[in-house]
């Protein structure tokens, strides 16, 4: 048997080996000769599944280790009876990390008080319930918008999106769509931007071209909003460098790059391929997890200024952003191309459940780390001989 996979996707091949041949494809440029005679496929977001691929080959399974699946043609595959395995979720809880990261920063930035301020949440799905959680436990305000969850659920919570426009910040978490009646294709174009003011920052780690990059390009230039954070862009790996100069932070679509969230997706798309295949399970990720890193908890400082200063210890959205700034600044159009080798090679960081904090018992910081997702422990007090 031949399972063709991804090269990028960390893992995979050592834990398949019992498959068979291990066929390895640069993602992007994958073409149909590389998977003759392979009965299974394995992608990320960068390879578009269709027809052009696949028509009149033998796989029988394909597995994307996303939650996105809209570079899947899902027609096609369901009229052909290949099986479809996506990993939905799995990155949920790391993208909401880098929200939180990155909403600290822009919160000591520009002097914020967090509890005094709002966050619009566009898309309640798995990641945009996780930034709920987070920005709650922050005294920030939320408003949600996801108007197919209010139709299918009745819950009048969840809102349209003229209701979280007047959001501080507003943080996108949608599929990609171009159909239906809530189509997510540029979503946030000129006539939106327009409705907004100079005290609002757009947040997206979606997909690129939910946001229209030239206009929000326009509307940054004319000072008309009042800042973007972004880690997914249009054109990938192509992105507008004109843009990253203007965003108050970017990164190259590393949100849901961690480590945690690898692994998770990775076994994700395992176990239903060993069941597809009626092959038994055997691959033990443990060995995979570093040993838990003790932060420091700064003292004498707000509570504000304290849980910054302890995630971004644990995830420096800085440095992500620092690198890709690099990458464009050194000129000519080859480091544009270099957004995948900036993407592929990057370092996965662990989620904030590997971290231990001590934090004393009558602190009223203790629960909001546990509800980010960190394991507080209480201070670790010496004790003299006798």
């Amino acid at each position: 048997m031949i399972v063709a996979i991804d090269e990028a996707i960390p893992y995979l091949q050592s834990a398949l080996a019992p498959f068979g041949e291990i066929r390895p494809f640069t993602g992007r440029s994958v073409s149909p000769a590389e998977l003759r005679n392979a009965e299974a496929l394995i992608v990320r977001s960068v390879t578009r599944v269709d027809a052009d691929l696949l028509d009149g080959s033998s796989v029988r399974f394909v597995g994307t280790v996303t939650t996105g699946i809209d570079h899947l043609d899902l027609e096609f595959l369901s009229a052909a009876g290949i099986r479809v395995a996506d990993a939905a979720g799995s990155n949920a809880n790391p993208v909401s990390e880098w929200v939180l990261a990155s909403l600290l920063v822009t919160a000591d930035r520009r002097g914020w008080e967090l509890p005094g301020k709002s966050i619009g949440i566009i898309g309640a799905g798995y990641i945009g319930s996780l930034v709920e959680k987070k920005a709650g436990a922050l005294g920030m305000e939320v408003l949600l918008c996801d108007p197919p969850l209010r139709e299918t659920t009745g819950n009048l919570r969840y809102g349209f999106l003229d209701d979280v426009l007047h959001a501080d910040v507003l943080t996108l978490h949608v599929p990609f769509t171009t159909q239906g009646p809530y189509p997510t294709f540029h979503m946030i174009d000129r006539k939106l931007l327009d409705h907004l003011s100079r005290s609002q920052v757009v947040f997206n780690s979606s997909r690129g071209s939910v946001v229209c990059g030239s206009d929000l390009k326009h509307a940054l230039r004319e000072r008309r909003i009042g800042g973007a954070i972004l880690d997914v862009w249009e054109g990938e790996p192509m992105i507008d460098r004109d843009l990253l100069d203007l965003t108050d932070l970017g990164t190259p679509h590393i949100a849901g790059a961690s480590l945690d969230a690898k692994v998770r997706g990775t076994q994700m798309i395992f176990q239903e391929l060993c069941n597809y295949f009626q092959v038994r399970p055997e691959w033990d990720t443990g060995s995979l997890f570093p040993q838990p890193r003790k932060l420091c908890l700064a003292l004498g400082k707000s509570v504000q200024e304290s849980v910054s200063s302890i995630v971004l210890q644990a995830y420096d959205v800085l440095k992500d952003d620092a690198e890709l700034r690099s990458l464009s600044q050194s000129g000519g159009p080859a480091p544009l191309f270099s957004f995948d080798r900036l993407r592929n090679s990057y370092a996965l960081r662990p989620e904030f459940s590997n971290f231990l904090v001590e934090v004393p018992e009558e602190s009223s910081i203790q629960s909001i780390l546990t509800t980010l997702g960190f394991r507080v422990i209480p201070p670790a007090f010496e004790t003299s001989g006798t």
